[in-house]
C-alpha cells in the first residue's frame, strides 16, 4: 500500500501532469471566442508546423528534462536531447509528439475535472437530491447506492495522474530522443574519452611506476651495502629518476587541463639513454645495441616504444633486481624491433598480474604491432615489432 501512493509524495508527479495539462491552454483560448470543430483543427496544424521548425526540439526538449524527469534520476534526463532537429526524421519525431501531447492533455485534463464532478454526483444522487444540471451524469431517479461509487473516480484520479505522468515520459524519451546518429556520435565520444584516459593511466603507471621502482631499489642497495659512496651515488640516481617522474606527471596533468595539448613534449626513444642510464644506477647491468637510424622513427612509435622500454626495464628491476639485461633497439626494414632479456631469478607469476605487460601488448597492438612477453631459455623476454608505417 505504502508503495502505491508513494508516487503521490514525488514532486516530479505533479510537475509532469502540469507539463501535459499547459499544452491545452493555448487551444483552449480558442473556445471562449468560438466554439466550433475547426479551431481545434486549426490548433493541431500549426502544431505540426511548429515541429517542423529545427529549434522546435530544444524548447521541447527543454520543457521535458525540467518538468517529466525526476532530477535525482539522471538516467531518464539523459534519454532527452536539447539539440536542434538535424534531420527530417528528427522534425518528424517532434510533429508526432506535439500531437500527442496536445491529445493527451485534452484527455488528462478533461479526467482531472470531470472525474470529481462524477463523484459529486453520484453522492448527491445517493443521498437522494436532483444532480445539478449540467453535471457530468444525469439520473431520473435517486439511487441511494450511487453513495457507494462515489469515492471510486476519487481514486482513478490520482491513477490518472501518476500513470500519464509515465506514459508521457516514456512517450518523450522515444520521440525526443537522440536519433541513431546521436547516438552513434555519442558513442564515438564517449570511446575516444575512454581511450584518452586509458592512454593517460598508461603514462602514469610506466612513468611513476618507474620511479618508484628505481627508488625502492636504490634505497634498498644503499641501507645494504653501508658504503658511503654508494650511498651517495644512490641518492643521486633517486633525485635524477625522480625529477624525471615529476616532470613526466606535470606533462600528464597539463593533457588533463589542456585537452588541445601537443604531444611533442613527450619522450621518445631519443631520450632512452636516460632511461638506460636509470636502470644501470640502480646497479642492473645493461647491455644496449642500437641498430638503425631511431631519429627517423615516426613520432607516435617512437613514444610508445619509449613506453614499451621504460615497463620492461622497470620489470626487470622490480622482479629480477641487479641482474644482467640485455637491450636491442633496431630500425630496419620498416619495423622497430625492442628486445629486453634478463636471467630469471624469480618464479614466473600467475596470469593477469599486474597492468604492466598487458599495457606492452595494448600499446604494441594500437599501433598495429605484436608484443611477446614470457620465458625464453632460462630468461625472461620482452620481444616488440612495430610497424614505421
Amino acid at each position: 500500500m505504502v508503495r502505491m501512493l508513494r508516487p503521490l509524495t514525488r514532486a516530479v508527479t505533479y510537475k509532469r501532469w502540469l507539463h501535459i495539462v499547459v499544452a491545452i491552454v493555448w487551444p483552449s483560448l480558442w473556445l471562449f471566442v468560438q466554439e466550433a470543430w475547426w479551431t481545434q483543427v486549426t490548433a493541431a496544424v500549426l502544431l505540426g508546423l511548429a515541429g517542423l521548425v529545427p529549434i522546435t526540439r530544444v524548447v521541447e526538449g527543454f520543457q521535458a528534462r525540467l518538468l517529466l524527469t525526476d532530477h535525482r534520476q539522471d538516467g531518464e534526463s539523459a534519454e532527452i536531447v536539447t539539440t536542434p532537429s538535424a534531420t527530417w526524421a528528427d522534425r518528424g519525431r517532434t510533429v508526432v509528439w506535439l500531437e500527442a501531447r496536445l491529445v493527451l492533455g485534452w484527455i488528462v485534463a478533461h479526467l482531472s475535472v470531470q472525474l470529481p464532478l462524477l463523484a459529486v454526483d453520484l453522492l448527491t444522487t445517493g443521498l437522494g437530491h436532483d444532480p445539478a444540471a449540467d453535471g457530468f451524469i444525469s439520473v431520473e431517479e435517486q439511487h441511494s447506492w450511487h453513495a457507494l461509487l462515489a469515492p471510486v473516480p476519487l481514486l482513478l484520479l490520482p491513477v490518472v495522474v501518476v500513470w500519464s505522468g509515465h506514459f508521457a515520459t516514456a512517450l518523450a524519451g522515444r520521440l525526443l530522443g537522440p536519433s541513431p546518429a546521436e547516438r552513434m556520435a555519442a558513442l564515438e565520444e564517449r570511446t575516444d574519452q575512454l581511450l584518452e584516459r586509458t592512454r593517460i593511466a598508461r603514462e602514469l603507471h610506466d612513468s611513476i611506476g618507474h620511479a618508484l621502482t628505481v627508488a625502492v631499489v636504490q634505497a634498498g642497495a644503499a641501507r645494504a651495502a653501508g658504503d658511503a659512496a654508494f650511498t651517495e651515488r644512490a641518492l643521486s640516481a633517486i633525485e635524477e629518476t625522480g625529477r624525471a617522474a615529476l616532470e613526466d606527471l606535470e606533462r600528464v596533468l597539463g593533457v588533463l587541463r589542456e585537452s588541445e595539448k601537443p604531444v611533442s613534449g613527450r619522450p621518445t626513444l631519443a631520450d632512452a639513454d636516460r632511461l638506460l642510464d636509470s636502470a644501470r644506477a640502480s646497479g642492473a647491468k645493461v647491455d644496449a645495441e642500437v641498430t638503425g637510424p631511431v631519429d627517423t622513427v615516426p613520432g607516435p612509435v617512437s613514444r610508445e616504444g619509449y613506453r614499451i622500454l621504460q615497463e620492461a626495464l622497470t620489470n626487470v628491476l622490480r622482479h629480477a633486481g641487479a641482474v644482467p639485461a640485455q637491450v636491442g633497439i633496431q630500425v630496419a626494414g620498416g619495423t622497430l624491433v625492442l628486445s629486453i632479456r634478463n636471467p630469471l631469478t624469480a618464479p614466473i607469476p600467475g596470469p593477469g598480474r599486474g597492468s604492466g605487460l598487458r599495457g606492452i601488448r595494448e600499446r604494441a597492438a594500437l599501433l598495429g604491432g605484436r608484443a611477446r612477453t614470457g620465458p625464453d631459455d632460462g630468461d625472461w623476454q620482452v620481444h616488440v615489432e612495430l610497424p614505421l608505417g
